[in-house]
């Protein structure tokens, strides 16, 4: 069978339209029709909409809509199902946050219109590129005799129809799937990519994959070393690079023949590979759950840690990583996030021979093994390799920290804490870094183990006990502070300045840049006005104990007033 009669099979591929029950069906992502009446599910799609009030209302004539951030009873969401019903919009897929679904089957009811809810916590960007694949025409459980999803009946299916040895490999550089036809010849490469199921150059850096992503078919890479070229193709669904096909080169003339194929094929690839993809799903929500009942759950941290067959003999230690974008809720982010957890689990994988990831929020958190002597050398190396792949996913920063090695699976929640603690001291100090302008140009990661900065972590606990505890009321410092507000002075650097230089008058007048008799005056009047004994060695330690910890506190909420603002 060649790739004109394969593609012929899709549902739907005749007339180039499928119904909303074909789409429905291939997207397989636990939405829940609302309303399922034989006119829905008969309506016929022709394009995927992602919706935003605040655009200009367009042709939405037999499409999907992707109502992203609109709540039900909002006046947005609304005017989006009056706008689509009038409009001949085949569905609307909202999430129902809180709604009951009586009242979004009165709603989607009364405006004659298709409704889908989406899981709380779907991924939006793979629901657009499921829901643009399954517009191809994919609507069956099967294509041409191969289970959508299975990858390795899939590429001996690409094999079959192009006579060359087929691997398919994701964007990271993971063979997520290879023939098995026998006798196709294969070079030493292929044998060394499928045996390791992954590529010896991740993508990124590698020229023919570049090739290939650019191209806007398949197209013919000769060989550079002792083998053979290759076939290969990039394949996309809705703008998306899921990855891409390699093909030995079949030789003999049939090389014209199997790229005008694999373009053909180029569709039923994307369907197999989103497929793959979302089969996935349920494993990886399950590693997510025992990762957190790992590093939330003491009591049941064991039966967690055997679920995911950790070897705690020498200690486990967890990992904490995220972007440093100023919006966290956008596609993007999320796209960027799932990117990085991906290269998460491929990194550590190659170090460890194992790799246990989740993203939960917006962290993902890797519990790493302490092998050899020196783990936290290997746990240092592992999340810097980590920030040098970091640019190819996103222009923000990375931030990844590494808590303390937990001896016992009971200690890891010490050890998430520790991580998260130094993961948020390293996102305060790169937001007031940007936020004065000293960081300009490319995204530099910051990586680093907790002790790393134990000290102005610790610092920082000591600064939360004394609010806590209401240590700091109506002392020194807050004197200081209050009178510089009102009177527009600055004793407060001032008593900074004394304390870094120990109280020398020299090195103040240079870091304040001022005149030495400024100094002493303002030294006087400030230990007059409040009356300060500057002499006594407890008061200077409690002085400089409560400016740094509120300094460093100063920097958390000026992080989040950043966020906030941006």
């Amino acid at each position: 069978m060649d790739a004109q009669s394969y593609a012929s099979q899709i549902p739907g591929a005749e007339s180039g339209r499928v119904r909303l029950s074909d789409c429905i069906e291939f997207m397989q992502a636990d939405l829940v029709h609302v309303n399922p009446t034989p006119g829905n599910l008969e309506h016929h799609v022709s394009d995927v909409l992602m919706y935003d009030p605040l655009d200009e209302w367009t042709n939405v004539d037999d499409r999907i809509i992707l109502a992203v951030g609109i709540t039900y009873g909002s006046a947005d969401f609304d005017q989006l199902l009056h706008r689509a019903a009038n409009s001949n919009a085949a569905a609307v897929i909202i999430k129902a946050r809180g709604a009951h679904m009586e009242q979004l089957r009165s709603v989607a009811e009364r405006n004659q219109l298709a409704v889908l809810v989406a899981p709380r916590d779907a991924d939006w960007t793979r629901l657009v590129a499921l829901a643009r694949a399954s517009v191809m025409g994919a609507s069956a459980d099967s294509v041409s005799g191969v289970r959508l999803g299975d990858l390795y009946a899939f590429a001996n299916a690409v094999a079959s129809i192009t006579n060359g040895a087929a691997s398919i490999v994701d964007p990271l550089g993971r063979v997520l799937g290879y023939s098995t036809l026998p006798g196709q010849p294969i070079d030493e490469l292929r044998r060394v990519t499928t045996l390791a199921l992954q590529e010896s150059t991740p993508p990124a850096f590698d020229a023919d994959f570049k090739a290939v992503y650019a191209a806007a078919g398949a197209l013919y890479i000769p060989s550079t070393y002792e083998g053979v070229g290759r076939l290969a193709l990039a394949v996309r669904a809705g703008g998306e690079l899921l990855g891409s096909i390699w093909i030995v080169d079949p030789g003999a003339g049939n090389a014209q023949a199997a790229l005008e194929a694999l373009d053909r094929m180029a569709p039923l690839a994307g369907l197999h590979m989103l497929h793959a993809r979302s089969a996935s799903d349920f494993g990886e929500r399950r590693n997510g759950d025992l990762i957190r009942t790992l590093i939330d759950d003491p009591a049941h941290a064991s039966f967690a840690a055997a679920q995911l067959g950790l070897d705690v003999t020498r200690g486990l230690a967890v990992a904490a990583l995220t972007i440093a974008r100023p919006e966290s809720g956008s596609l993007d982010s999320v796209r960027e996030i799932q990117r990085l957890l991906h290269l998460v689990t491929t990194v550590s994988n190659v170090q460890f021979r194992t790799s246990h990831s989740a993203l939960i929020g917006s962290v993902i958190y890797a519990v790493f093994p302490c092998p050899g002597n020196d783990a936290r050398a290997l746990h240092r190396r592992v999340v810097q390799e980590i920030g040098a792949y970091s640019h190819t996913i996103s222009s923000h920063p990375l931030i990844a920290t590494v808590g303390g090695i937990a001896r016992r699976v009971e200690d890891l929640p010490q050890s998430r804490t520790e991580a998260l603690q130094a993961l948020e001291y390293l996102l305060n100090r790169e937001a007031v870094a940007r936020g004065a302008g000293s960081i300009e140009g490319k995204a530099v990661p910051a990586v680093a183990l907790y002790e790393d900065h134990r000290i102005p972590l610790n610092l920082m606990k000591i600064g939360r006990f004394v609010a806590e505890q209401g240590l700091g009321a109506a002392d020194d410092i807050e004197a200081i502070r209050a009178y510089d507000e009102e009177h527009q002075t600055d004793y407060t650097d001032t008593l900074r300045a004394y304390l870094v230089s120990n109280g020398n008058i020299s090195t103040m007048a240079a870091s304040l840049h001022v005149h030495n008799n400024t100094v002493r005056y303002r030294i006087a009047q400030m230990a007059k006005t409040f009356s300060l004994d500057l002499d006594d060695p407890q008061k200077r330690l409690w002085l400089w104990l409560r400016l740094t910890t509120t300094d460093l506190s100063t920097q958390t909420r000026l992080r989040s007033m950043t966020m906030q603002e941006r």
